[in-house]
């Protein structure tokens, strides 16, 4: 809030899992042309503008699209209640339209960052394979951040998009979760690839799996499993939890969790709970880079049995 960036809060933003702590500080003192240990709005917009290229006139137009998107909610919150039912209905479709293009818009360029950034990374890198269970789907819509929280549905146009070559392993991997589940205290976990079956309205036959991907800082890493310790027991103690397990890739800071909840509403619920919020605050000054989430709603049934 004081109109500039130190190197912390440079890093925490533009940090994006691919350039190394060493680059971006580099980079940092590259921009700051003045010298001064802080980067300023002249200083960024120098630096950015000499690198736009096609993307000058993108921007432009979407500095336009905001100001007639301001100047039309404006006069939609000055004329929508003294308009009539019908007048009142066509301004709710073209809000509903104009957000639609958008999305469309925003799932373009999420799929054409996560891609690039994902070519870059195995470049630089090359694949790593954890011991335990990697759970992703095709084209790699994985959220940055804490930032996005992205979900797969089976009414999702990304859903069957480039499964052929992995239909094999995606079934060792349904079967490895039913094994994984089934294990649990009290609750019966059943998973039905193959087999067709016409919902309920409301119905709740997805599980919700989520997997996180999280960087420490590692002078920070014992603070940090122990701020992990209390959030896995903390989720673990919820009623729509139906597992939760942690991963440390070897020669890395870097902890993988994995958790299963009963439907996409418990682990919304979830992420609102006061443990979650406290979880994910600290993280700001454990992580080395924004933590990567991605969602996955698996089909399946679960029962309840209680004991006599």
């Amino acid at each position: 809030d004081d109109g500039k960036l130190s190197f912390d809060e440079f890093k925490a933003y533009f940090a994006d899992g691919i350039l190394s702590g060493e680059e971006l500080h580099e980079l940092f003192h590259t921009i700051d042309t003045h010298n001064t240990d802080n980067l300023d709005t002249e200083e960024l917009c120098e630096y950015f503008s000499q690198h736009l290229g096609e993307y000058e006139n993108v921007l432009s137009v979407l500095e336009d699209l905001n100001i007639t998107i301001l100047k039309a909610m404006d006069k939609t919150k000055k004329d929508y209640q003294e308009a009539s039912n019908l007048e009142q209905f066509v301004t709710r479709f073209l809000l509903k339209e104009t957000l639609n293009q958008l999305q469309s818009l925003q799932t373009s360029l999420e799929c054409a960052m996560e891609t690039t950034e994902e070519q870059t990374r195995q470049e630089r890198q090359g694949p790593t394979k954890p011991e335990v269970l990697s759970v992703q789907w095709p084209g790699k819509r994985s959220a940055r951040r804490l930032q996005r929280n992205n979900s797969l549905s089976p009414n999702s146009p990304h859903f069957n998009t480039g499964w052929t070559e992995e239909d094999s392993q995606w079934m060792t991997q349904i079967n490895r979760l039913q094994k994984l589940i089934d294990r649990l205290e009290k609750k019966d976990l059943k998973l039905e690839p193959f087999e067709e079956e016409v919902l309920e309205e409301n119905a709740r036959s997805h599980i919700m799996i989520v997997q996180r991907q999280m960087s420490v800082v590692e002078e920070e890493i014992e603070e940090f499993r122990l701020a992990l310790k209390q959030y896995v027991e903390s989720a673990s103690a919820q009623g729509g939890c139906l597992h939760v397990s942690i991963q440390k890739l070897p020669n890395d800071s870097r902890f993988i969790v994995y958790e299963f909840w009963e439907n996409s509403n418990a682990w919304n619920s979830h992420l609102q709970t006061n443990y979650s919020k406290t979880f994910q605050r600290s993280n700001v000054d454990f992580l080395e880079t924004p933590e990567l989430i991605t969602t996955m709603l698996v089909p399946g049934k679960y029962l309840f049995f209680f004991s006599t």
